[in-house]
């Protein structure tokens, strides 16, 4: 290994995500937190975002007419202020997954309420789904998706506003359509990137590391270009 690389192991450690990272604000709840960083309590405006948004939602039958377009903006108002909070409280990790209910239930609701065919609601929430699973499952193995990436998901609030604006304009299977192909784009292009940017010696040398002796954590030996362990295989009769 030459002098100043870093061991694939070290490359590969747990980390544990930052709540605000786990949030998914978009570039205006981000700005919306650098107004008055560290005032705004966390989890006491998500409740108030999600509180608002259902209320709406119901009060409208879940159709996306009239003020149930302004759910996404109060959200975002309410809950985007403590996007720049330190989110060190007691309870604050049931931030995100307020969020995350506040973001699906608007979906799946407005979406179906309103019209739009179930499979394409279904689409759009998998590949969010998908989306999230990628920001919560990649620390565990020491890596993070860019901020790059994450921005041009939109981010949960976002996303909302687009839909919102679909509907605003009539157009809102197109909006549903169109967001869950973008995001499902998004998600491959992210995926294929990563897959070919790991190099295959990291995995090699990361499962030596961990048997010590060149063997895996199961005990069993590595397979290499001799057969199982190096071993040559032979016959019934002894032969190889």
């Amino acid at each position: 290994m030459s002098a100043g690389e870093t061991p694939a192991r070290e490359r590969f450690l747990p980390t544990v995500p930052d709540l605000r990272f786990l949030r998914d604000d978009s570039h205006m709840g981000a700005l919306l937190g650098r107004v008055a960083p560290g005032l705004a309590p966390p989890l006491l405006t998500t409740v108030a975002g999600a509180v608002v948004v259902l209320v709406l939602i119901v009060a409208d039958g879940g159709r996306l007419t009239g003020i149930t377009l302004f759910a996404p903006v109060a959200a975002l108002l309410l809950s985007g202020l403590a996007s720049g909070h330190p989110h060190d409280g007691r309870y604050d990790w049931l931030v995100p997954p307020l969020l995350r209910v506040t973001e699906y239930s608007y979906l799946a609701v407005v979406g179906l309420a309103s019209g739009v065919p179930g499979l394409l609601v279904f689409v759009l929430l998998v590949t969010i789904v998908c989306h999230h699973r990628d920001d919560v499952a990649r620390p565990a193995v020491g890596v993070r998706r860019s901020e790059r990436v994450r921005r041009a998901a939109l981010g949960w609030d976002g996303r909302m506003l687009v839909i919102a604006v679909g509907g605003a304009l009539s157009a809102l299977t197109a909006a549903y359509g169109i967001l869950a192909a973008y995001l499902a784009i998004l998600l491959v292009r992210e995926a294929v990137r990563t897959w070919s940017a790991t190099p295959v010696s990291d995995v090699r040398v990361g499962t030596a590391t961990e048997g010590g002796d060149g063997t895996d954590v199961l005990g069993d030996h590595p397979i290499t270009r001799q057969g199982d362990g190096g071993q040559p295989a032979a016959g019934t009769n002894g032969e190889a």
